[in-house]
Order: structure tokens, then sequence, then C-alpha cells
């Protein structure tokens, strides 16, 4: 067996072990959404920084995905823009009561805070703000992380959070070779694994109950842009970065 073989082999066997520990937390967030989004007409507010971005580009605008979700974000918190300072960013006292702030959020929301660590001033406090205003918050992150990363802000996203979605990221975020790690991130996919997990566990319940979701098109698939329409129009007052 080829070192890319074992390597695919372990990924599945932690994307199992992702879905497995996750099966009871999926389901209270699927609740959650279908009351305060689908039903309720809110917003899910999406944030992360760094490499956990990553998780806010696959929520945000992509076919299959909830027309409903806003991405939180600043220009100093992506590696894009600076990688060192990024990092300073999501370190950084008040970012975070900022960035939720120019989101004007809204009783009906909830806030979804994608950070690996959970133990920066960012996404902690990103936390805290949303609970100040009686917005759940859904944690997806990895709890053995949060327990070995230094605690910054003085407590972590798992404990903050009303909601732990756990990726199982082991301390570093590499996994290969197995005996030693020094590459194979784990977090990107886990985070859009659970995520899509999410979304297929919140489509039977829609369907259960005889509700359609707002769900994006391919632009690029025949009737895609026509049906996008009414989405965009319909949700670009409250989501500005639609147009």
């Amino acid at each position: 067996m080829t070192q890319e073989a074992d390597f695919g082999a372990l990924m599945r066997d932690r994307l199992a072990l992702v879905q497995e520990r996750n099966a009871a937390a999926l389901a209270e967030v699927a609740d959650v959404l279908m009351e305060r989004v689908v039903e309720g007409g809110g917003v899910v507010l999406a944030a992360g920084a760094g490499h956990s971005f990553n998780a806010v580009t696959e929520a945000f605008y992509r076919a299959g995905g909830l027309a409903t979700v806003k991405p939180l974000h600043a220009p100093e918190l992506l590696p894009v823009n600076g990688a060192s300072s990024s990092t300073a960013a999501e370190r950084k006292r008040g970012l975070a009561a900022e960035v939720l702030a120019r989101a004007k959020p809204e009783a009906g929301d909830v806030l979804f805070v994608f950070s690996t660590s959970g133990v920066n001033f960012y996404p902690v406090e990103l936390a805290r703000e949303a609970a100040d205003r009686r917005i759940p918050v859904v944690a997806v992150t990895s709890r053995e992380c949060n327990a070995a990363a230094p605690p910054r802000a003085g407590s972590t996203l798992s404990e903050e959070a009303d909601h732990v979605l756990d990726t199982c990221v082991l301390p570093g975020d590499v996994s290969y070779p197995p005996a030693s790690p020094e590459t194979g991130a784990v977090s990107s996919l886990a985070n859009a694994f659970l995520w899509n997990l999410l979304l297929a566990e919140l489509h039977s319940r829609a369907a259960a109950a005889g509700i359609r979701l707002p769900l994006w098109r391919s632009s690029n698939m025949p009737g895609g842009d026509e049906a996008n329409a009414g989405l965009l129009e319909r949700y670009q007052s409250r989501v500005p970065e639609l147009g």
C-alpha cells in the first residue's frame, strides 16, 4: 500500500469518527436552525480567522448551500492579506466586537464560529459578544485543541458556546505520518464535512415538515442564475456581501 493510500485511509477513519461523535450535537444544531433560520427568518452568521476562514467560504454562497448565511470578516484576519499579521489580529482584544457590530445581528440569528484551537481573543470574544445579544453560538472546534493550546482569552470557545461540533482535530492539526505527525492538516476537511453533514440533516428535517430550504444552485448549470435571482433579491438586504 502506498503512503498516499495510507493517508487516505487515515482521513476516512477520522471523518467517520467526526460523524459518530457529533451525531447528537448535529441534531441539536439542526433544531436550532430550523426554529430560528428556516422558520424564524434569521441569518447564519459565519465567522473564522486564518485557515478557519476556509469554512466560512464553504458556508457562504455556494451551490447546495444555505442562502441565509452572512460571512463575518475583517481584512486583517485573512492570511492572504498578511500571514503573520493575521495571527496577530486573531489575538487582538476587541476586534470581535467591531466585526459583530458591523454585521448588525438580529435577535433571530445564529452565530457559527469556526476555530480549531478556540483560544484566541477573536473567536472567544465573538462567542461572548453574541451571548450578550442572546444569539445562540455554535462552535465548530476541536475540544482537544482547546484543552492543549494556551488559554489566551481566559476561557475557550467550546466553554463559551451553546453548542459544540467537535472536529476531533489533534493538537497541532497535522496527522501524517501517524507515529510522528508533520503534515496532513485535518481541520479544513473536518470543518467542511461537519457543515455539510449539518446541511443534510437540515434538509431531511425541512423535507419532513414540507418546507423547501433556500439553497443556492450552481450558476454554471442551466437555470442556475434564474433560480438564484429570487434568493439574491430576498436576502441581500441582510447579507450585502451577496451584491
